[in-house]
């Protein structure tokens, strides 16, 4: 059995740093791992219309800027397929015969769901669309055979109603879908990385992110306004590493070298997190450090990303190389899906 991956995001916005550590960067490792048959990399913009849908405009004017931040962070056409969720038929079609597998109270249930709605405040009001949101990815991902599914712990339930329709399906009508597994970060605290208000999670309807694209003045502004220790208002004073988002940003992304190349008196993380609970360490002090070491990560995909901003149509043509071959794997899987349910009338 050929090794396939399926992810992708959303077109709502830039992608942000978030993204970056609990997904891009992964995805770039993955592959250049040489150890999957396919990799397809999917702009989810029917999925993003389900609580976008009186502003269109805002979807399309994202497809380009999510497929700038791909190929800045080193995803390779030539090794991973980027295609838009809107230009493969297949996975409507695919999407309605699942959705007779499939309970509304089941849909109610979904945890991924019920925090989104809650978020969004959809709770009183709820389209359908959102609703059959798990139904849609089940469709994504058994359409290209997916046999692994790279998932942030929040999203694992959504991938269990993936398996579910999965094992539905091939009970009524024969083993014809994939069973796809979760592929989880080795580091799970990339998952949950904090919005720079010290909110749970960085959401760009939060307005609380760090983009890919965001200039160094920018980065540096937003670096020196996270939240830290509200009571570590002196230098002298003792501070709190725990829920601090400087050290949560720290945590994730600080690493030895960094030490001697932009704070050279202190050996490594858990010495500035002793000294900074202590006192003698001012925010000013962690703040810049982070923000150098953010600086030096973002700069080359920042640069990157400048240079393909000049390069639409060639950026286009990517995308409908990823949309043609994409459509011939989707329709693959849904002729294997209409001869299992018997509706190939004329075959």
């Amino acid at each position: 059995m050929k090794k396939v991956i399926l992810t992708g995001d959303r077109p709502t916005g830039r992608l942000h740093i978030g993204h970056y550590v609990g997904s891009l960067r992964e995805r770039v490792k993955l592959q250049n791992s040489n150890e999957f048959d396919e990799i397809y990399i999917m702009i989810a913009d029917v999925q993003a219309l389900t609580d976008n849908f009186a502003d269109p405009q805002k979807i399309r004017d994202h497809i380009f800027e999510v497929a700038l931040d791909y190929l800045a962070c080193g995803i390779d056409p030539a090794k991973s397929t980027i295609f838009i969720q809107s230009s493969i038929p297949a996975l409507y079609e695919l999407t309605v015969y699942y959705m007779n597998l499939v309970t509304l109270a089941r849909l109610e249930r979904n945890p991924t769901v019920k925090s989104e709605l809650k978020t969004k405040n959809l709770e009183e009001s709820i389209p359908v669309g959102f609703l059959n949101y798990p139904i849609s990815q089940a469709a994504d991902i058994t359409a290209f055979d997916a046999t692994v599914v790279p998932v942030g712990d929040d999203q694992l339930p959504m991938l269990e109603q993936t398996r579910e329709i999965v094992r539905s399906f091939n009970r009524l009508y024969g083993e014809t879908l994939i069973l796809p597994q979760e592929y989880l970060s080795e580091n799970a605290i990339c998952c949950r990385l904090p919005g720079i208000d010290g909110s749970a999670k960085m959401s760009k309807s939060l307005n609380n992110c760090i983009y890919l694209a965001d200039e160094s003045a920018v980065l540096r502004e937003k670096v020196f306004s996270m939240y830290t220790d509200p009571n570590h208002l002196r230098v002298e004073d003792p501070g709190k590493v725990e829920g601090n988002t400087v050290f949560d940003f720290l945590n994730v992304f600080a690493e030895d070298y960094h030490f001697p190349k932009y704070l050279a008196e202190f050996k490594d993380l858990d010495d500035l997190k002793n000294r900074y609970r202590a006192g003698g360490v001012g925010d000013v002090t962690i703040k810049k450090f982070l923000f150098e070491i953010l600086d030096e990560i973002l700069s080359p995909i920042r640069e990157r990303r400048k240079e393909l901003e000049n390069q639409k149509a060639e950026i286009m043509e990517i995308l409908a190389a990823g949309n043609a071959k994409a459509n011939e794997k989707a329709n693959e899987t849904l002729a294997r899906v209409r001869k299992a349910m018997k509706l190939n009338y004329f075959e």
